[in-house]
């Protein structure tokens, strides 16, 4: 005597979305997207009229800027600047670190001790990255005067909002094994932190501070701009003095600055990449 298996269950196909309804959303969001850049273009003033109109200027600028001026009297003081505006970078990521570990754990829901710590971190953080470097600066240099120490405090200040959301977020998508594993044991938060969550994402912290480290490099040339000391300061000053040779010569060293800072950081991150 035979028997027969019962039939498989019929799975539910899930419905097509109906067109018209796929075609009136994507018209609804093209229409809102070109009313977007209509705003933005009349508010932002844009005009290519006026850049050819230009074209004089932009040619006289060139034609005093050109040769650049590389004598010692210039090339020597642009060199000691752009150590300088290395180390505010350099300085700004640095202290940066221990604030940012704190707050990265405090805002990461693995770690963080209770909701309200982790809204509180969350918060400051949020803080810290919609406040531009550049404010933070013109703040510091009236606190404690013109030089690179408010740059790096400023630098400190931005950068722990920004890294300590990039950190948070590494240890949010860190694998969950590890973790779980400590805490079926009885870890507590700070135990699993310490020997389940940092040592599992430390070559992804490693590699987004070392790409902060390029953004602050560049961003110091800005803050010396507003005083903030550096090669930026040099800049500004050529500028002012319309020795435009002289801001050309500026110019390039700070290229060859941030030639030299990227390479190095692409370098690390490479070499943390393969490792991991």
């Amino acid at each position: 005597m035979t028997t027969t298996s019962p039939a498989p269950p019929r799975l539910a196909v899930p419905r097509k979305p109906k067109r018209g309804r796929v075609a009136v959303a994507g018209t609804v969001v093209t229409v809102v997207v070109i009313a977007a850049h209509v705003v933005a273009w009349g508010a932002t003033e844009v005009s290519f009229g006026a850049l050819v109109d230009g074209w004089r200027g932009m040619a006289d600028f060139l034609d005093e800027a050109f040769p650049p001026d590389l004598s010692w009297t210039v090339l020597g003081p642009s060199l000691e600047a752009a150590l300088v505006t290395l180390s505010i970078g350099l300085l700004g990521t640095t202290l940066s670190v221990p604030l940012s570990l704190v707050l990265a754990l405090l805002a990461a829901r693995p770690t963080a001790p209770a909701r309200w710590a982790y809204q509180v971190a969350r918060a400051v953080l949020s803080f810290l990255r919609a406040v531009p470097d550049v404010v933070f600066a013109l703040v510091f240099v009236t606190a404690v005067g013109l030089g690179p120490f408010p740059g790096v405090l400023a630098l400190v200040c931005h950068n722990v909002g920004v890294m300590g959301k990039l950190w948070a977020e590494a240890l949010e998508d860190a694998d969950p094994g590890p973790s779980q594993a400590l805490r079926s044991a009885g870890a507590g938060r700070l135990q699993v932190a310490a020997h389940a969550l940092l040592p599992t994402v430390t070559p992804q912290l490693v590699g987004l501070l070392m790409y902060r480290f390029d953004v602050n490099v560049r961003s110091s040339l800005v803050l010396g701009l507003v005083g903030a000391g550096g090669i930026g300061f040099l800049i500004n000053q050529s500028i002012k003095l319309f020795e435009f040779d002289e801001m050309l010569t500026h110019i390039l060293v700070v290229l060859v600055l941030v030639i030299a800072v990227d390479r190095l950081s692409a370098a690390v991150r490479r070499r943390l990449g393969s490792a991991s």
